[in-house]
């Protein structure tokens, strides 16, 4: 199960568990409530949000992450589980153990896979998207020439219009972009939590201060879907991140990407991908799991 994103854009709100659901109050009366088992994950965005130890024991023991954003729509901290899976010891030893040629070769595998998406976004647009599969075959190990970059760079005048730039400071497109990227990465974070691995050890996200770099790197075949919905909801004349777009941006889990075993929602296709790292961090595959392309939206 994918699970439904709760977002908390109210402020005032104070989140509790009761009798297995996650209940939101306002002046200490009930105005919601939803079972803690059909939740993917909690965006908090608002201010003077309260919670109560037992609901964020609930999550984290559902591995159920609880996102804390900034004014820009993006995470600011996540609560993760410190004991999600009945493996996760040995397979954070795996993981923390990966040699360098290994993790290089797991993300070049990213690259390509997340080019390709691009590709198909900008197919499903109608705009030009040729040159994209001639630059997946590029990349090699490791990405040491950066093939990542120059797609980006073709691919958001294409996407957008020659004008844009994308900047997560900024208001627009780009909010609705950090806006489904975070519903994005708490949904890899989960897949990442939910395989036993830990969020922290990264492929090419490596950074000291990043807390959740296997989850960006595992997120990135996926920003393409992300992109798409954006791209319909600024073609549709929508310009921001509000009430009317938020749900649709956090259909981004929801929504069908070819794969391997067929069409499958964004959610489960990365909860395949972390449990693919985790095999090929124990040597038992060479190959992740990726997703194919995207779909067009229906």
């Amino acid at each position: 199960m994918i699970g439904r994103v709760i977002e908390i854009a109210e402020d005032g709100r104070h989140l509790a568990k009761a009798r297995g659901f996650l209940t939101v109050s306002a002046d200490k009366a009930e105005i919601g409530r939803v079972p803690i088992d059909d939740v993917g994950a909690v965006i908090a965005s608002a201010h003077g949000i309260t919670y109560s130890n037992n609901l964020l024991t609930a999550l984290a023991e559902r591995c159920i992450p609880l996102v804390v954003c900034g004014s820009n729509h993006m995470p600011a901290a996540f609560l993760w589980t410190a004991d999600g899976h009945h493996e996760q010891a040995g397979r954070m030893a795996d993981q923390a153990a990966a040699s360098k040629p290994l993790r290089k070769r797991l993300w070049s595998q990213i690259v390509r896979a997340k080019i390709l998406g691009q590709g198909a976004t900008l197919e499903a647009v109608g705009a030009p998207h040729g040159g994209f599969y001639l630059l997946s075959r590029k990349v090699r190990s490791g990405d040491p020439d950066n093939v990542e970059a120059q797609a980006a760079r073709r691919y958001w005048p294409l996407l957008f219009g020659g004008e844009f730039r994308r900047d997560r400071r900024e208001p627009g497109v780009n909010a609705m972009l950090n806006y489904a990227y975070t519903v994005l990465r708490a949904g890899a974070a989960r897949a990442v939590m939910a395989a036993g691995l830990h969020p922290a050890l990264g492929l090419a996200h490596r950074q000291r201060g990043n807390a959740f770099a296997l989850a960006d790197d595992l997120m990135e075949p996926f920003r393409p879907v992300a992109d798409l919905l954006v791209s319909d909801l600024a073609k549709a004349g929508f310009a921001d991140v509000d009430r009317e777009t938020k749900p649709r941006l956090a259909q981004v889990l929801a929504t069908d990407m070819s794969g391997p075993r067929g069409v499958s929602p964004v959610g489960v296709c990365l909860q395949r991908l972390a449990l693919s790292a985790a095999r090929c961090f124990a040597g038992e595959a060479r190959e992740l799991e990726l997703p194919r392309r995207t779909l067009p939206l229906e």
